[in-house]
């Protein structure tokens, strides 16, 4: 994320455990896959996660219990093709619980300067927001094994 400053991380992070069928969600993965620096504590990350944690299991939750009946334990014993020896799958939740975390990690950093520098600052964090938030619902639709887009006639 840009604007941030470099000071090294936390050694404090650790996994969120999750529901039983979803995985587990590590902060220190979150951090450098989404390049958040220190400057994002380990609280705000953390909490960023759980929040989209429970909102990613609230809508696939349907799916969830579909599975749970055909007898797949978890998201992890679901047959899907693997890519770097993992399930699709478990890529996808983690990108989507990604996504949201650091949309709203960006959201509530936004700088409120009121300079020139910091209109155009707000308006990219506002671009990168909706473009993480889209990739969070694109990921879960994915999941779902549904279009990323919906066309309706008018």
């Amino acid at each position: 994320m840009s604007g941030f400053i470099a000071t090294g991380t936390n050694a404090a992070e650790h996994k969120i455990e999750n529901d039983a069928f979803w995985p587990d969600i590590d902060c220190l993965d979150l951090r450098a896959a989404m390049r958040l620096d220190a400057s994002v504590t380990p609280e705000r990350i953390e909490a960023a996660a759980i929040n989209a944690m429970i909102e990613a299991n609230r809508e696939l939750d349907l799916y969830r219990r579909a599975r749970q009946e055909e007898g797949h334990a978890s998201l992890a014993d679901m047959p899907a093709p693997q890519i770097k020896g993992e399930s699709q799958l478990l890529h996808l939740y983690r990108r989507t619980i990604y996504c949201r975390a650091t949309a709203e990690l960006v959201e509530r950093y936004r700088s409120f300067d009121a300079t020139n520098s910091g209109e155009q600052k707000a308006t990219e964090d506002s671009t990168n927001i909706d473009e993480l938030r889209r990739d969070a619902r694109h990921a879960l639709r994915s999941i779902l094994g549904i279009s990323h887009t919906t066309v309706e006639l008018l």
